[in-house]
């Protein structure tokens, strides 16, 4: 485990907050670990009931650490992001997020996968694959669409822009935006609402809404994942992440 991954059990709750402020939040090999591991505990946990994903109020996630992915890019259904997407898309238990402050990249696209999404009037979304040389993740190619409407999906995923609570709310991924101040305590008690009802009527309700798309899902990370890991090894990306380091613009000009 990872002090960058805290975990914490109450009332039926397991917390699982993302803990490298420092570093905005940013995501690594070991990070996924972490969550994966809390993630199959929790399913297994007849205590544990509902399961929150948070951040801090200055920050959700600023997605998968850059450096990171350039000394160890992930490759493969085995990695630990990838384990990752398959375990919060296959999580049985309700799961709900709270996000403050900035959520990019998987930051943005895991919220696809949780059941309810409360923000904070100060968080901000975006999905930069794009702009980083690569394609989308975590299925979000099917299911944003899906969600939004094609074309305030094209937007978000080909132009990679960043967009506010507000506009999250609109395309329909977002239950609701609170006063960053109000979010805890509303998050808390929704959290009790669950936690309150059968926990065997919550799982059967959530099989039966996501039933019909598991499948689709599934395969659409699979070719996503394709795409993504050879892209990743690309001189665009590798472009790309080299400018977001030496903090310039990228220059894309050379490649077809």
């Amino acid at each position: 485990m990872t002090n960058d991954i805290l975990t914490a059990r109450e009332n039926g709750v397991l917390t699982i907050t993302i803990n490298r402020p420092e570093r905005k939040n940013a995501l690594t090999p070991a990070m996924y670990e972490a969550i994966n591991a809390a993630l199959a505990a929790a399913q297994e946990d007849a205590g544990v009931r509902a399961v929150l994903l948070r951040g801090h109020a200055e920050i959700f996630t600023a997605g998968n650490d850059i450096e990171d992915f350039l000394k160890t890019p992930p490759t493969g259904a085995d990695s630990p992001v990838m384990r990752f997407l398959a375990a919060i898309s296959g999580f049985e238990k309700p799961l709900v997020a709270a996000v403050a402050g900035a959520a990019i990249g998987v930051g943005t696209t895991m919220l696809l996968h949780c059941d309810l999404v409360y923000a904070a009037d100060t968080a901000r979304f975006a999905m930069p694959f794009a702009q980083l040389g690569l394609c989308p993740e975590a299925a979000s190619s099917l299911l944003l669409p899906r969600i939004a409407g094609y074309q305030a999906a094209a937007e978000k995923l080909l132009l990679g822009e960043t967009f506010d609570a507000a506009e999250a709310y609109r395309m329909g991924f977002v239950n609701r935006v609170l006063p960053a101040a109000e979010l805890e305590a509303f998050v808390a008690a929704q959290l009790a609402k669950l936690v309150a009802l059968p926990a065997s009527s919550l799982r059967a309700t959530k099989a039966l809404m996501k039933r019909a798309g598991t499948h689709e899902i599934r395969e659409q990370m699979s070719e996503e994942s394709v795409h993504f890991g050879k892209m990743l090894l690309a001189p665009e990306a590798r472009e790309a992440f080299t400018a977001f380091l030496q903090k310039r613009k990228p220059d894309f000009r050379q490649f077809d």
